[in-house]
């Protein structure tokens, strides 16, 4: 806009730091890994996952290649420990690439059991892969063995209800998610203008729903993400270009949705596609799609409350999906349509951004994972 092996108990690791904080023991000084998103099916688009490399601290990208083999990785997430890249296959027949990252070895893919998988995300325990078709409205969960490898899936669902939205033909399931508890999942719904709670089952994989959070009609829900304090979380509308502040119970997963909120537009053509919060739980910030800026946010009332900033220009066109490197000091932006990665300073402490040079030129980047 997209009967299991049991996993063994080993597979436990903890969640990755909380972005915007700096680990007491993080990795050692000079360049980490970038990994980025694209289309390969598309005029002028990659031929795999893009390589890179960034500096730390002045932000500086330098590519170092492509890792073929995967077709359309247009969302990567990596598991907790580290070791292993998972990319979907955004086609009709999609698929769940994994990647062994200390040889860049393909271990394999696995069918994600719907249409256009667009987004997928690692369980905090390692265990479990959760997945998102955009094309089918379904999510998924396979099992992640102890080699990083995906195992045959454990459980698919497919959004039958409620009906479609104003303009929409079916079901568009845009991204899945762990809640901050790690006991419920959470599947946001563009087409059904829907965030569906589960309740996941951690030793089989198996989902059953227990809750269900409306937006407006023709709100289009894109991407939800969570305050620190795991009570609160910020939800993009991709099509009518508005943000919500929902109120989330821990204990019953389930998701309460806000009144809309202006993005920053102006109120042009615009589609917002991804939030990010600080781990200090002060700020928010919001790509904006045709607007081309990132919309910064206070966050006030302990994660209650958004109070608009401003924008700033993202220096490049369609900020698709941003990400923050692992201590938070690097803020990431894919540009789909300039095929472009923004690197901007960011400011934890003031929420401000700071461009750290010139975008770097990849093909149609639609996803930028720092490591």
């Amino acid at each position: 806009m997209p009967s299991p092996a049991a996993p063994p108990a080993d597979r436990r690791a903890d969640p990755a730091p909380a972005a915007g904080r700096r680990p007491a023991s993080g990795p050692p000084p000079g360049p980490r890994p970038l990994y980025i998103g694209t289309y390969t099916s598309v005029a002028g688009g990659g031929s795999g996952i893009g390589l890179a490399t960034y500096d730390p601290e002045s932000g500086r990208v330098t590519g170092s290649g492509t890792l073929p083999g995967v077709p359309d990785p247009s969302y990567l997430a990596v598991h907790p420990d580290g070791r292993t890249l998972y990319a979907v296959d955004e086609r009709q027949d999609g698929g769940l690439t994994a990647v062994r990252l200390a040889d860049r070895r393909v271990l394999g893919t696995r069918d994600s059991g719907g249409a256009g998988p667009c987004h997928l995300s690692v369980h905090p325990s390692g265990r479990w892969l959760l997945s998102a078709d955009y094309g089918s409205g379904s999510v998924a969960v396979h099992p992640i063995d102890a080699s990083g490898a995906l195992g045959e899936r454990a459980d698919l669902v497919t959004h039958t209800s409620p009906a479609p939205g104003p303009g929409q033909q079916g079901p568009h399931a845009h991204q899945f998610l762990t809640g901050p508890d790690g006991g419920h999942v959470l599947a946001v719904d563009l087409g059904t203008d829907t965030v569906y709670s589960y309740r996941l089952d951690q030793a089989k994989g198996t989902l059953t729903e227990v809750a269900q959070a409306h937006t407006r009609p023709g709100a289009g829900p894109r991407h939800l993400t969570f305050h620190p304090d795991g009570r609160h979380a910020y939800l993009a509308n991709e099509v009518n270009d508005t943000v919500a502040v929902c109120a989330y119970d821990p204990r019953t997963g389930r998701l309460t949705v806000g009144e809309p909120q202006a993005t920053g537009s102006s109120g042009g053509t615009n589609y917002p596609a991804q939030f990010l919060v600080t781990a200090n739980g002060r700020y928010a910030f919001l790509a904006n799609r045709g607007h081309n800026s990132l919309a910064r946010y206070a966050v006030e009332g302990g994660g209650a409350r958004l109070r608009l900033l401003g924008t700033v220009p993202v220096g490049g066109d369609f900020p698709r999906q941003i990400a923050f490197s692992p201590d938070g000091g690097l803020l990431f932006a894919a540009n789909q349509r300039s095929g472009t990665v923004t690197v901007f300073h960011v400011d934890a402490d003031r929420g401000e951004l700071l461009r750290a040079g010139e975008p770097f030129a990849s093909p149609v980047a639609v996803c930028a994972l720092p490591l």
